[in-house]
């Protein structure tokens, strides 16, 4: 019990994490060092100069339109999800005959990565940030109408036999008793959404436009610089753990409000 409340405290949960991180920058070194001989450019990726090439690039304000333009394109991809996951999900949680007819189409659609409909995106949308908002509103919608047909129907029936019996209407139903009942369901779809399209988001922003942390990656490629290259992996990385970071506050924080 002690032990447990201990490695619970927020100090002892801090440590952890920062041994966890040296751990594996250590590795990284190691893994680097290893392949010196083997990888010429393995030198220009070790921590070192990865790191050494962040601060460059961050000082010399290289980055920050490319991160602004990718967090925009996240914030986009997500509240369009949020728009047509939400109702879908009401409505399928709603509806037994609903869930049972659309189920297979959606588990079917899901299995499908959002990454093999890049050629038809860019055939149909064009260039530019439309078929990036198309593919990253298609990996991010699943997770939210999933949760949002869950919580439907985990909600208490009770709840709704009461509202009936006192002539609540449809509005003040799903504004007074369902949303606010799924409201923790929808925050956990709309997490699960914000990593699958920030993993999503990379590859997509090599879809032939001129900014965003992809088209970044695969201009340092070009430019065979390497330790640039990776310094936006770290990056990627860390604004990534940033969002998912925000994320769990916000749900924290909106549930016991709620």
């Amino acid at each position: 019990m002690i032990k447990s409340l201990l490695l619970n405290r927020p100090g002892k949960q801090l440590e952890l994490s920062l041994i966890g991180l040296v751990a594996l920058v250590s590795l990284w070194a190691m893994g680097t060092y290893w392949l010196k001989e083997s990888v010429p450019v393995a030198d220009r990726l070790s921590p070192g100069v990865t790191f050494e090439s962040l601060y460059e690039l961050l000082v010399q304000n290289q980055l920050t339109v490319h991160t602004l333009t990718s967090l925009k394109r996240v914030l986009v991809g997500l509240s369009l999800a949020l728009v047509l996951g939400i109702p879908i999900g009401l409505a399928v949680g709603t509806s037994r005959a609903l869930e049972n007819s659309t189920s297979s189409a959606f588990q079917f659609l899901r299995m499908i990565s959002p990454l093999s409909w890049m050629p038809i995106a860019v055939m149909v949308f064009g260039i530019g940030d439309a078929p990036i908002y198309f593919l990253l509103t298609f990996a991010a919608v699943w997770p939210i109408i999933l949760n949002t047909t869950a919580g439907v129907r985990s909600l208490d029936p009770r709840w709704l036999l009461l509202a009936r019996s006192l002539s609540a209407t449809r509005r003040e139903v799903l504004f007074r008793i369902i949303l606010p009942g799924i409201l923790g369901h929808i925050l956990t779809g709309a997490r699960v959404a914000i990593g699958i399209i920030w993993i999503v988001l990379v590859p997509c922003e090599m879809l032939g436009v001129s900014s965003g942390l992809g088209y970044f990656i695969l201009d340092t490629r070009d430019r065979l610089a390497y330790s640039e290259l990776m310094a936006v992996i770290v990056l990627v990385g860390a604004l990534g753990f940033m969002l998912d970071g925000i994320a769990q506050i916000l749900h924290r924080h909106w549930t016991h409000a709620a």
